[in-house]
């Protein structure tokens, strides 16, 4: 099993910037991949990016591309996710996920985006 906690969220101005961040623990060896995805209650649930842990190639949603990035700590089995230029429509609670294909998920954390 693999453990995630994110952290980060919390209340930022249009335009702003905020770093989220998920830790591992468990059996991390077998995750292959980290990411992020979001969900406003009524929608579905969005997928914001990943990060292929060995190696780190990235991948993003059309929505977050140029504004967010993606990065990791192999040390720490921390992913981290930068949101710049953020905008109301980022609001969501933000979920860190691994494994392929995504077996684990944290409880996620709120991002609240005000205009």
């Amino acid at each position: 099993q693999v453990q995630l906690v994110e952290s980060g969220g919390g209340l930022v101005q249009a335009g702003g910037s905020q770093r989220l961040s998920c830790a591992a623990s468990g059996r991390t060896w077998s995750m292959y991949r980290m990411g992020w995805f979001r969900q406003v209650p009524g929608k579905e649930r969005e997928f914001v990016g990943s990060i292929i842990w060995s190696g780190g190639y990235t991948y993003y949603g059309d929505s977050v591309k140029s504004r967010f990035t993606l990065s990791r700590d192999n040390a720490k089995n921390t992913v981290y996710l930068q949101m710049n230029s953020l905008k109301p429509e980022d609001t969501a609670v933000y979920y860190c996920a691994a494994g392929d294909p995504w077996n684990y998920w944290g409880k996620g954390t709120l991002v609240t985006v005000s205009s």
